[in-house]
Parts: structure tokens; sequence; C-alpha cells
């Protein structure tokens, strides 16, 4: 009897958790086309959650990659992101990193960095390019957004 009320508890708990919805200002994670440098394939992905700067709308643009190891043997890998607004900016570093892709797995996306801007109607782009042991940078590989999107 004590078992059973103890797993009705948890059980009610469960559900609970589960059925607490997210955030609307929860933000999507978007990711653009793939690039690759050796053994690593690699993926630039944005995000734009919503925010506040007093009575300013602002969005967090948040720069992320995904990393995949297509070889037999695991890598270190070095990754840096840039971000833009698309009509007249210019790329501004947002961060760098390292991370270890163990043979045929994947890893992301992981946050390499990220800038609060005030709202405008304009498109922001972000950039990440990797580069792996041994290996030339990768190509880079673009995602976008519309910083104030409804």
């Amino acid at each position: 009897m004590y078992l059973r009320r103890i797993g009705t508890i948890l059980a009610a708990t469960a559900l609970t958790v589960l059925a607490v919805p997210a955030t609307a200002d929860a933000a999507a994670i978007a990711c653009g086309g793939g690039t690759s440098t050796g053994r690593i394939a690699v993926n630039g992905c944005i995000s734009a959650e919503r925010g506040s700067a007093g009575r300013f709308p602002t969005r967090e643009i948040t720069a992320y990659i995904k990393a995949r190891n297509t070889g037999p043997k695991g890598l270190n890998v070095a990754y840096e992101a840039f971000f833009r607004v698309v009509d007249g900016g210019h790329w501004e570093k947002l961060g760098s990193g390292r991370t270890y892709v163990r043979a045929g797995d994947s890893v992301g996306p992981l946050e390499v960095g990220s800038s609060t801007r005030v709202c405008g109607p304009v498109k922001v782009e972000i950039r990440v390019h990797a580069k792996a042991d041994g290996a030339a940078w990768s190509g880079w590989s673009p995602a976008a957004t519309r910083q104030c999107q409804t």
C-alpha cells in the first residue's frame, strides 16, 4: 500500500512537470547550410530570443555550431562564430571554442556566442567555421533570421 501511494505521487509529479508549458519567449534554433573540413561536417545555427531593455524590445541573437565526425578517429575541433546586420553591417566576432567529436558522432548545437540588440526591422546573420586538428579552416556556414519577427 505504501509503495503504491509513493508511485501515485511520483506519477502525478511527473505529469505535472510534463504539462508545464515552455515560455512563449523560448527561442527556436534554425540551422543553415553545411560545410566541411577534413572529416568534420559543420552547420551554423542561430536563435533570436525575445527580451527587453526597459520599454524597448530586444532580441538575444545567439550563434551555435553543429559538428559531425565522418571519420574513424575522434578529433579536436576549433570553431568561431561571427555576426552582422545584413544591410550595411560589418562582421563582428561573437565567440570561439573547442570541442572533441568522437568517431562517427555528432555534437551540438553548441552555443558559441551571443549579442543583445534593440529590435529593428532588419535581418541578422551569423556565420561559423571550424577546423579539425591538422586540417584547414572550413568554408563558412551561414544562418539568418529576421531580428524582431513576431
